[in-house]
């Protein structure tokens, strides 16, 4: 598993309600700004991140910002 970009993601597009750290798993696609793409994520602290997305349906990524939005299609139990 190749392991790339990571980011702090939140189950609501609000930074104050906590969030967490994840990394993307993007083999060796480059993930060009504005593009639409299919990728799994690890959530460092474990189950309780990926559960609360996956309840969710969709989270938001943080750097600095909301710079993105991704909707949960398969959580790979």
């Amino acid at each position: 598993m190749s392991l790339g970009y990571g980011c702090s993601c939140f189950a609501a597009n609000d930074f104050a309600a906590g969030g967490w750290d994840a990394r993307l798993q993007l083999g060796d696609a480059v993930f060009e700004p504005g593009t639409n793409r299919r990728v799994g994520f690890v959530f460092l602290s474990g189950r309780e991140a990926a559960e609360v997305m996956s309840e969710a349906g969709r989270f938001f990524l943080w750097e600095g910002r909301f710079i993105g939005e991704a909707t949960v299609v398969s959580t790979g139990s």
